[in-house]
């Protein structure tokens, strides 16, 4: 299974992007699809997470900004970002927990980074 993460870009502040996520490979489920981000000198932080039921969790700092879906037909997650301000610059991850046979345990893979600029 691969990750595959597109959509980063430039943008000025108070601005739009959507960043993509697919999973590519066989499997059974994916329990969890989400987002981190990180900048230099900085831990790798969660945005959002959406489970397989469609429950969702976001960070403090983009909630009411930020919205995460996913299509469980495309294997995708998305997260669409507004609002956007410099202080989100940071390269965004992929993540998932994912199910390869019933049965099994989730196993977490990572896709890599998308490059997110908020310009002020």
């Amino acid at each position: 299974v691969q990750l595959q993460a597109s959509g980063g870009g430039l943008v000025q502040s108070g601005g739009s992007l959507r960043v993509s996520c697919v999973a590519r490979g066989s499997f059974f489920r994916a329990n969890i699809m989400g987002w981190y981000r990180q900048t230099p000198g900085s831990m790798r932080e969660l945005v959002a997470e959406i489970n397989y039921t469609g429950i969702t969790e976001y960070a403090d700092f983009v909630k009411g900004r930020f919205t995460i879906s996913r299509d469980d037909v495309k294997n995708t997650v998305d997260l669409q970002m507004d609002g956007l301000k410099p202080e989100d610059t940071a390269v965004y991850y992929c993540q998932s927990r994912i199910v390869l046979a019933p049965g099994d345990l989730d196993i977490l893979y990572w896709g890599r980074g998308t490059l997110v600029t908020v310009s002020s």
